[in-house]
Formats: C-alpha cells, sequence, structure tokens
C-alpha cells in the first residue's frame, strides 16, 4: 500500500486535518486569494505548487495564523483558525523560509528555548531534545554556535525545534530554499520518515517540480486561484500526450500553419510552438516533412508538472518565477 492508499482510502485516516472554505485574502489593495477551497486529510504530504505571486505564501500566513482572511474559514482538525488560534497553534509546527534560529547561541539551546515556549521544562525537555538530537543526527553537534553549521545541517535543527512539541500538523514554506541537492534530498528523507513513522499530516509549500512530485496531493496556484489539484501522476495524465516544443523564426505563422492542417492546438509561448500529441514522435516526422526549413529545433518529453500548468493556465511556470 502506497502512502497515498493509506490516507485516502475509505475509513483509513479520512477526517481532514485541514478544511479551507471560500477563502479570500486583500491586503494593501491586493487581492491574493480568491475563494480557495480545498481539504487535505489526516497524514497527508501536500504541497502547495505556484510561482512567485501565486498567493501559496499569503495562504501559508494565513494557516499560521500570521495574516486573518478577508472572507472564508480555515479549520485545522476540526478548530476554527479565527476563533481558537492558540489551539491551533499548539497542533501545528512551522518551518519558515526565512530562517528562525538564533545564529548566536547552540543547537540544544534553541531548542530549549523552543521548548519553554510550549511549556516544556525539566527532564522531560533533557529528554525530548536528546531524542531530535539522535533522529536528526545531531548529537555531536548539540554544543556547536548554529553560525558554523551548513545549510543543509541548520535546516534539520529547524526541522527538530519545529517537531519540539510533537505537533500533529506540519507547516514549511519553501523548505528547500538555498540547500544544495544533496541537502535537499536529505531533508526530504527527514520529512518522510516523520510522515510515515509519526504520522504526522505536512503541509508545504514549493516553486520546485521535483519536489512536488514527492507530495501525496498538490494544489496549484495561480494569481491567487486555484487553478488543479490531484496527485502528481493524476495532474500530469491530464495533459493530451506527450509535449512537443518547436523552436522556431516565427512561432505564431508555424502554429496557425500547424493548426490548420492538422486540427490541433499549437500554443505559442516564448517563440517556441508547443503541442501536446499522443505519440509524439510519430507526429514530429510529419511535422519536419510538411514544413521543411521552417523548425529549427524540436524536443519531445513526457508531461510534467510544468506543463500541467501551461495546460491550465496557459502562462510559462518559470517566466512567472524568474
Amino acid at each position: 500500500m502506497s502512502p497515498l492508499d493509506r490516507v485516502l482510502l475509505p475509513g483509513v485516516n479520512t477526517k481532514p486535518a485541514i478544511e479551507i472554505s471560500a477563502l479570500d485574502l486583500s491586503y494593501g489593495g491586493v487581492q491574493a486569494l480568491r475563494k480557495v477551497a480545498f481539504s487535505v486529510s489526516t497524514g497527508e504530504i501536500f504541497g502547495l505548487l505556484g510561482p512567485n505571486g501565486s498567493g501559496k505564501t499569503s495562504l501559508f500566513r494565513v494557516l499560521t495564523t500570521l495574516l486573518s482572511p478577508t472572507a472564508g474559514s480555515i479549520l485545522v482538525f476540526g478548530e476554527n483558525i479565527e476563533r481558537s488560534p492558540a489551539s491551533v497553534r499548539s497542533v501545528a509546527g512551522v518551518v519558515f523560509q526565512s530562517q528562525s534560529l538564533d545564529r548566536k547561541l547552540t543547537v540544544v539551546e534553541n531548542l530549549r528555548h523552543q521548548g519553554h515556549l510550549y511549556g516544556l521544562r525539566g527532564a522531560g525537555l533533557r529528554q525530548r531534545t536528546s531524542e531530535l538530537l539522535e533522529r536528526f543526527g545531531l548529537t555531536d553537534r548539540g554544543s556547536d554556535i548554529v553560525e558554523v553549521l551548513s545549510g543543509g545541517m541548520r535546516r534539520r535543527v529547524e526541522l527538530a525545534k519545529s517537531i519540539l512539541h510533537r505537533p500533529r500538523l506540519l507547516l514549511l514554506d519553501e523548505p528547500s530554499t538555498g540547500l544544495d541537492p544533496g541537502a535537499r534530498r536529505e531533508f526530504w528523507q527527514y520529512l518522510e520518515a516523520l510522515n510515515r513513522q509519526d504520522g504526522t499530516t505536512v503541509l508545504l509549500t514549493t516553486h520546485l517540480m521535483d519536489e512536488a512530485e514527492k507530495c501525496h496531493r498538490l494544489a496549484i496556484l495561480n494569481e491567487g486561484i486555484l487553478v488543479a489539484m490531484d496527485t502528481p501522476e493524476a495532474l500530469k495524465s491530464r495533459v493530451g500526450g506527450d509535449v512537443i516544443v518547436l523552436r522556431t523564426q516565427d512561432a505564431r505563422q508555424l502554429s496557425q500553419s500547424i493548426s490548420s492542417r492538422f486540427g490541433v492546438p499549437a500554443a505559442v509561448m516564448d517563440n517556441t510552438v508547443r503541442i501536446e500529441r499522443p505519440k509524439g514522435h510519430e507526429f514530429i516526422t510529419d511535422l519536419v516533412e510538411i514544413f521543411p526549413g521552417q523548425i529549427d529545433a524540436v524536443t519531445l518529453s513526457k508531461p510534467s508538472l510544468e506543463d500541467v500548468f501551461i495546460q491550465v493556465t496557459g502562462q510559462d511556470f518559470w517566466a512567472k518565477t524568474g
């Protein structure tokens, strides 16, 4: 049984950890979120995927009680986030995009100060600190000052700090920011172990496609609107076959010619023509024969989450992120 099956099978962990209904958020004259609605199952790793300005960080700030919604509601394990913010904070751990560690304190001191915020003291706090140091491979680094640690090591401390009070829900904002590929893989191993072994529900924001692929389900946001939601595989299956990208001198003209000749949509994006087509390798042969000299380069690929974003928004994900 896959982790997703464990979460979503009838009768197994079916109570939502998060329920979001008709959520609007406006501030500074900007509508950051528009009628966003979805739920996150208990025990799920759920991702919010979107480029800069999509609304995912705004939604994260509402979930962490830093912002109040303009309209709509959020329930966390049945508690209304506006009426009972303290109750929500008690069951949630948070890892922010910006580091929240005190760089001048040691690893152990950072963890102990976090424990004090949640009312932990004495032998119980010492035991819990030791458990987490061992779990995250930090036992030999407990007396090190945080500022001497590598980026990956600091992220481990952040994760340990966020679960010190044994939260049922873990919220992470762009958790892999600034990490090299090796540190990112390591961080995800710890994150997946938390979900698998402890049953911790995880919600994270990301703009990284490989990170989004690791989530059980994804909500794709664009300009404050929820534009798609499903498992990564189900989302990719919506794309109509292989993805063909043609580089040419006159993308608009070639697009019109292809659509007229074959009756298929051919979208123009950044001086390229993009086509979704089953058995794309066969279609490429037809294109090269029928339009000699008009195609400078061709790429063929299986659908990706980036292709899903393009399909549902008609926009280039990375152009918006950059």
